[in-house]
């Protein structure tokens, strides 16, 4: 699958060789506040443990995987966007529910790119696929991705703990219905 570009960024999914990219993001400790209380990730996780997570939803026929980013003018990696089945780690996995997040570099934030990049990912994603929601998952604290989620027309669904392979924390859920 290929995603056109939007009004200011390039899409194109992040692969193995973008290793160096995915780590240089995750080594600014407020990019990694709301998921692991600002610990860097080592290149030794982005190895053993993110790329093979994102190698066990990545589907390119159906969009599924990580987006990356980058600005139309510079061609600058800028962050990523998450495309994939809502708990898909879980027994609850559901393919008709796509979760989106979101992971920028801190200079780009209040500029409105994880709005840009999410929404135009989000419309290419759904011609793709029979879906009946979009939805989102962040810390409960994390008040510039609640506003992203409300941005993109996510409603608030619950507050409740959340459990992955990698990391439980209090979070809200937000989501979008789709009208058929």
């Amino acid at each position: 699958m290929k995603i056109t570009p939007s009004a200011r960024l390039m899409y194109r999914m992040i692969t193995p060789d973008d290793a160096q990219l995915l780590f240089e993001l995750d080594q600014d400790p407020s990019v990694m506040q709301y998921l692991n209380g600002g610990i860097p990730t080592s290149m030794e996780d982005i190895h053993n443990r993110f790329l093979p997570r994102i190698a066990s939803f990545h589907n390119e026929e159906k969009g599924w995987g990580l987006w990356h980013v980058a600005t139309k003018e510079e061609h600058e990696f800028i962050g990523w966007i998450l495309v994939r089945p809502m708990f898909y780690f879980t027994e609850e996995r559901d393919d008709t529910d796509m979760e989106l997040g979101w992971r920028f570099k801190q200079t780009t934030w209040g500029q409105g790119y994880a709005t840009e990049a999410a929404l135009h990912v989000a419309t290419h994603i759904e011609k793709l696929n029979e879906l009946k929601s979009f939805s989102a998952v962040a810390a409960v604290d994390n008040i510039g991705s609640i506003a992203v989620m409300k941005k993109l027309g996510m409603h608030f669904v619950k507050q409740d703990i959340h459990t992955d392979p990698t990391w439980q924390t209090e979070v809200v859920y937000y989501t979008k219905p789709l009208i058929d």
